[in-house]
C-alpha cells in the first residue's frame, strides 16, 4: 500500500547539513523539546504533530485583529500547498534554504514542510532582525519579514529567490529591493490558507497580487476578498479584506474592513494613506482614528518614538505632502514609545491607541 505523502520526508532532505528520516527527526525533534532555545522548542513540538499517525494537525491563527484560534488542517492540505510554492518559485531537491521564521506561525511551519517534502538542503537558525549577520553562504530560496529584509538589504547577493509576507511591504523597501537587483516576490496569504495564495514582484504596484494557478478569487457583497482552493481544503473562505479584482487571477488589496474610517461621511482606508506617508516617513508608524464631534472620525497618525526625531520637522512634511486629499491627511500626531503587536510581529491598532503617547501634535 502507498503511504500518504505527508508521512514521508524525502531522501535528500538535509537539516544544518545532516540527513534525517522520520526516525531522526523524532528523535532531533525531542531533543529541540528538551534542550533547545524557543524557537527550537516551537520547532520540536511541530515536528512531534507533524510526525506523528494523526491525518490532521492543529495550528494557531496569528490574532491580528481578534483572538488566535487553533483550528485542524489536514496534513496533506499542508504538502499540497509546498509542492505548489516548489512549482510556481521553480525550487526543488537539493536547493539551499535559510529558516529564520519563529516556527510557531504559519510561515516558519511551511518552510520546514517544503524542505522536508521538496528535499531541500535547510539552514536552521534562531530569528533575528538580519539573519545574514555573520553568515556568508548562498541560498537558492528564503522567507523573511519586511523588516529582516529591510535589515539584510546589503546581504541581498547571497539570495536567488526570496519571498517576503506577514505584514506590508512600504515603498521605501520596495524600491531598495528593486535596487539590490533580488528576486523578491511579496506574498499574501494566513493561516487559513496554509500560507501564501497569491504573490506580487516588486515590479508591480504595491498592493497588486497574482493567484497561484490552484486558486480561485471572487468578492463577497462587502467587496472584500473570498478564497477557493481544494487542494488546500479551502472553500469559500470569507476575509475582512477588500479587494479590487482586476481579472480571474489578479487582485488589488485596498484594506481591512475592519479597519475602515468614517470620517466626515468619507470611507478611508488606512492602509492606503500608509502607503502615500511610507514615500516620505522612515519611522515605523500606521494610521488610526480617534472620535471627533464634528467629523465622527478623526484621522490620526501614530508614530514609534526613535531617537534623534524632530516631530515638527516631520509635521511639516506630512502638512506640505500633496499626495492625500484633506480627508486622509492625518489631523494629529501622536508618538508611543512601543507599538502592541502579536507574536508574529503585526502591530495591534486599537490596542495601541488605547496607550497613553509620549507626545502630541496637532496637524
Amino acid at each position: 500500500m502507498l503511504l500518504p505523502e505527508y508521512t514521508k520526508v524525502h531522501n535528500r532532505f538535509r537539516l544544518n547539513g545532516f540527513h534525517y528520516n522520520r526516525e531522526g527527526l523524532k528523535e532531533v525533534a525531542y531533543s529541540f523539546i528538551k534542550e533547545g532555545d524557543q524557537f527550537e522548542r516551537y520547532l520540536g513540538d511541530f515536528l512531534m504533530d507533524w510526525l506523528d499517525s494523526s491525518e490532521i494537525i492543529f495550528l494557531e491563527t496569528s490574532g491580528t485583529t481578534a483572538f488566535p484560534k487553533r483550528m485542524a488542517f489536514k496534513k496533506q492540505a499542508l504538502v499540497n500547498s509546498a509542492i505548489a510554492t516548489g512549482n510556481f518559485f521553480n525550487v526543488s531537491v537539493g536547493d539551499t534554504a535559510l529558516h529564520c521564521l519563529p516556527a510557531n506561525f504559519i510561515a516558519g511551519k511551511m518552510m520546514l514542510i517544503r524542505a522536508m517534502i521538496l528535499g531541500f538542503s535547510l539552514d536552521l537558525i534562531s530569528p533575528s532582525r538580519n539573519p545574514f549577520h555573520k553568515n556568508e553562504k548562498l541560498y537558492d530560496f528564503v522567507a523573511m519579514t519586511p523588516m529582516q529584509a529591510y535589515h539584510s538589504l546589503s546581504q541581498m547577493a547571497q539570495i536567488k529567490t526570496l519571498i517576503v509576507g506577514g505584514a506590508p511591504i512600504s515603498f521605501t523597501l520596495q524600491k531598495a529591493l528593486l535596487e539590490t537587483g533580488v528576486n523578491v516576490y511579496e506574498t499574501y496569504g494566513m493561516t487559513e490558507t496554509l500560507s501564501h495564495i497569491a504573490v506580487r514582484t516588486m515590479r508591480d504596484p504595491l498592493g497588486t497580487f497574482k493567484c497561484l494557478p490552484h486558486i480561485k478569487i471572487h468578492q463577497d457583497e462587502r467587496q472584500c476578498l473570498v478564497i477557493n482552493a481544494p487542494l488546500l481544503d479551502v472553500i469559500d473562505l470569507v476575509t475582512n479584506d477588500q479587494i479590487e479584482i482586476i481579472d480571474s487571477k489578479t487582485f488589488r488589496l485596498i484594506g481591512r474592513i475592519d479597519n475602515l474610517i468614517n470620517s466626515g461621511g468619507v470611507k478611508l482606508h488606512p492602509e492606503q494613506i500608509e502607503q502615500s506617508l511610507a514615500e516620505i516617513l522612515s519611522h515605523s508608524f500606521f494610521i488610526g482614528s480617534i472620535p471627533d464631534q464634528t467629523l465622527g472620525e478623526k484621522v490620526i497618525l501614530a508614530i514609534k518614538d526613535q531617537a534623534g526625531s524632530q516631530w515638527e520637522e516631520i509635521a511639516k512634511k506630512i502638512k506640505t505632502f500633496d499626495r492625500l486629499s484633506a480627508y486622509e491627511r492625518p489631523k494629529k500626531l501622536l508618538v508611543y514609545s512601543t507599538f502592541e503587536e502579536t507574536h508574529s510581529g503585526k502591530v495591534k491598532r486599537a490596542k495601541t491607541l488605547a496607550l497613553k503617547p509620549i507626545f502630541s501634535l496637532d496637524l
